[in-house]
């Protein structure tokens, strides 16, 4: 019997040369997951992520699906699963799914979170999970640069430069839209900031980018109203740095219907 099963996965990125599997050997989530996966199916599995997260980058809803023909029982692919993980990879969920689901292709959108402290010292427990950047911080700052984000725009500035074959005439392109951007406080912490992306789709190291470019408003290096002239450039170099993968966090990816509902 062919089945198709989706996992919700959380991880801890500091490890790991990313999700993707790497031709020469080096740790990532997914080489892991297929072999943990291959082993208790007994079967050579591929998993299929919903997306590609760098090195360094953590999850806290990843979903993937794969397929295999074992009977074993539903359960062990979350419980059984997590005791033969490392405990920097957890499986959150385990679910059948229709065999024609896909974790890239039926996903409408994503959400992103990036963590960062402004504060002048940082906790050391702290410094894989948010950036740093020290200094004076204003979010209103940002209000003109959140809303010209919002909307479907060509992104290029906001694509790390040679991830993309901008001659290829299929796709398209770089245009993505957002449907939200927020910068909002941590709870009570002082210094402790969020901001967050949900939208169709992302490119590479978008979110990065225009984390970075965002915190530069914040911190007055440049100004909000240069968001729509940096959209119009649609040349990396308009737009602002790239922020540390330490602090970005894949949150959430949208389905119709939801998926791993309570």
């Amino acid at each position: 019997m062919h089945r198709s099963i989706r996992l919700l996965i959380a991880y801890d990125g500091s490890g790991y040369r990313g999700w993707q599997r790497q031709r020469q050997g080096e740790p990532t989530i997914q080489k892991e997951l297929e072999i943990q996966l291959s082993d208790l199916c007994r079967q050579p599995v591929t998993l299929h992520g919903a997306g590609r997260t760098d090195a360094g980058v953590h999850a806290l809803g990843m979903v993937a699906h794969f397929h295999t023909t074992t009977a074993i029982p539903l359960a062990a692919f979350s419980k059984g699963l997590n005791a033969l993980l490392p405990k920097d990879i957890r499986i959150l969920g385990a679910e059948e799914a229709p065999l024609d689901f896909h974790s890239r292709f039926s996903a409408l959108g994503k959400t992103y979170r990036y963590d960062f402290f402004t504060g002048p010292v940082q906790l050391p427990a702290n410094r894989l999970y948010q950036a740093h950047y020290p200094g004076s911080f204003v979010p209103e700052q940002l209000g003109p640069a959140l809303a010209a984000l919002v909307g479907t725009h060509d992104f290029s500035s906001f694509e790390r430069s040679g991830s993309r074959d901008k001659m290829a005439s299929e796709g398209r392109g770089a245009v993505r839209m957002l449907t939200r951007v927020s910068c909002i406080p941590v709870l009570d912490r002082a210094d402790h900031w969020s901001i967050r992306f949900t939208g169709d789709g992302f490119l590479r190291q978008m979110v990065r980018i225009l984390a970075g470019t965002l915190i530069e408003i914040g911190q007055g290096q440049r100004q909000a109203e240069e968001i729509p002239a940096m959209l119009a450039a649609q040349d990396r170099t308009a737009a602002g740095h790239t922020a540390p993968a330490c602090g970005l966090f894949l949150e959430e990816i949208q389905y119709a219907p939801p998926i791993f509902c309570p």
